[in-house]
């Protein structure tokens, strides 16, 4: 190795000397700025360690406890309609009216059948009893009046089937028909819908099918109208669909005059309780993508890099960057810079 010399000292000795004697005027330079910074006034809080539910939120739907799609039970043409989209109605209230001629008429003849059939009845027991008349004849008319009443009372079954009432108290949410009409059997021509008892009705994953049971109060949030209730699980599926790996469940919610059926909402699903550390979340600033707080060390804010984690409106967790029971500076810390002298309020 060839050693170069100037005035009889090794070039690298020069070299190394004039490398390190940067280094030390740069700190001493950050150290002189450092000292030449005014303090600030400060307010800190500090590092807490608390409980934090593990939460997963799903998404579910607002739906009537009692729900009936209104359809005829025979065919005929509508004559009376007395209820609207919207309308209110109570239990046993007429909802629609079918024509019922041909039904009329069958009433009629199967009435006439009867009391005819009764008639031949009484006849032939009177004759019984004076020995004109023979116990098979008078058994033979007896079938012939039950079945005669039998026919009765299917003409005047179906003839009820043309006026179809509310099977309970609610809304008319939907209006298929009109009068005039053709009503058949299966079509749907009203959707009633109870107004005051309502459910959401939500999908859980199916890892959490065994961790809801009935009679669990869940959190439920309607963010069309900024409303969170308590639900009740009134029913869990014990089984998952193969298809979308979830279970439905069912959450009685109470009587509330902002909810309506079809609503959207968020059930939030609290699992098992685990410790975090949280900080007010304005201690928290953000630069890009990097999350930063100030924390006092020696009467100086010390910058320091952290990654968060879920927050509200206060308190925000911390999931690396702070220990416990460390301060962090709350206010002011916009302005700080790092190593700046600060003054506690």
């Amino acid at each position: 190795m060839k050693w170069y010399r100037l005035t009889g000292i090794p070039f690298f000795v020069i070299l190394t000397t004039i490398i390190l004697g940067g280094c030390k005027n740069d700190a001493a330079d950050h150290r002189q700025q450092t000292v030449n910074l005014p303090a600030v006034t400060v307010t800190v809080a500090k590092v807490e360690k608390s409980i934090a539910g593990n939460q997963v939120e799903v998404v579910g739907t607002v739906q009537a406890v009692e729900q009936a799609e209104i359809a005829a039970k025979i065919s005929g043409n509508i004559i009376n309609l007395p209820v609207d989209l919207g309308s209110r109605v109570q239990k046993g209230d007429l909802l629609l009216e079918i024509k019922a001629g041909e039904i009329s008429a069958k009433l009629q003849l199967a009435k006439a059948q009867l009391e005819q059939a009764k008639r031949n009845l009484t006849r032939e027991e009177n004759l019984l009893k004076k020995k004109a008349a023979t116990p098979e004849t008078v058994k033979s008319l007896e079938d012939q009046m039950r079945i005669a009443r039998a026919a009765h009372r299917e003409a005047s079954t179906m003839l009820e089937y043309t006026r179809i009432t509310a099977p309970f108290t609610g809304i008319v949410t939907r209006k298929l028909a009109n009068i005039g009409d053709l009503a058949t059997p299966g079509k749907p021509l009203l959707n009633l819908e109870g107004e005051n008892n309502l459910q959401v009705l939500t999908d859980i994953p199916e890892a959490m099918i065994l961790e809801i049971n009935k009679g669990d109060i869940l959190s439920v949030f309607i963010p069309s109208v900024n409303l969170t209730i308590q639900g009740k699980v009134a029913e869990v599926a014990p089984t998952a669909d193969p298809a979308s790996r979830t279970a439905p469940i069912k959450l009685k919610v109470p009587a509330n005059k902002q909810l309506r059926s079809g609503q959207f909402a968020r059930v939030t699903l609290a699992m098992t309780p685990a410790e975090t550390l949280t900080i007010p979340s304005s201690a928290v600033t953000t630069y890009g993508q990097m999350e930063m707080v100030f924390v006092e060390t020696d009467g100086k804010a010390k910058l320091r890099l952290v990654r968060s984690g879920a927050g509200s409106q206060d308190r925000i967790e911390i999931l690396s960057g702070l220990q416990e029971n460390e301060t962090v500076i709350v206010f002011a810390n916009t302005t700080l810079t790092d190593g700046q002298p600060i003054i506690i309020q």
